[in-house]
């Protein structure tokens, strides 16, 4: 069993070599921040396509208030010919005219909503994406630095060890 383990201590160890001597900490800043640019750029379209469906929303809910108008002067009409079936049938048709209106402005509210939410995630991603941007030279340059500094194992001997041994 106490070999099983060594051997199983031993591969993670190499496995753990190979991965840190594969991280390249300039590429990884790089990678980082093109994630950031790709996900600006889908939240942007996501503002986008939310913009455009409240324009359509409320022009949806225009044209609803207005076939309403329409709907309530034809029973106007009807009502002034003396034709009361007509103006019933209308006044049916403003009621739904209107109710649809209403559950278009009720839509339209929702979706201002999500559009300034969304507006609001943009802007403080588009922040953090400056942020990255500005920070990348600094890492990089202290990454570089990191890597150049040589690394000493063992440590080097000191004087003291050699004169307390005795030997100088």
């Amino acid at each position: 069993m106490g070999l099983l383990e060594r051997v199983s201590t031993l591969i993670r160890a190499n496995i753990n070599d190979m991965v840190d001597r594969a991280e390249d900490p300039e590429k990884m800043i790089k990678q980082v921040i093109l994630d950031m640019e790709n996900q600006y750029l889908q939240v942007k379209t996501q503002v986008a396509v939310s913009i455009a469906d409240q324009h359509m929303l409320e022009k949806k809910l225009r044209e609803n208030e207005e076939a309403g108008k329409d709907w309530m002067r034809k029973a106007e009409t009807a009502v002034d010919k003396g034709q009361d079936d007509l103006a019933r049938a209308a006044l049916d048709r403003f009621q739904t005219s209107r109710k649809l209106a209403q559950s278009y402005r009720e839509q339209v509210d929702d979706q201002k909503s999500q559009v300034e939410t969304l507006k609001g995630a943009l802007v403080k991603l588009e922040q953090k994406l400056s942020l990255a941007t500005t920070r990348r030279a600094p890492l990089l340059t202290g990454s570089r630095t990191a890597c150049t500094k040589p690394r000493q194992w063992p440590p080097p001997k000191s004087s003291c060890s050699r004169t307390m041994s005795g030997k100088n």
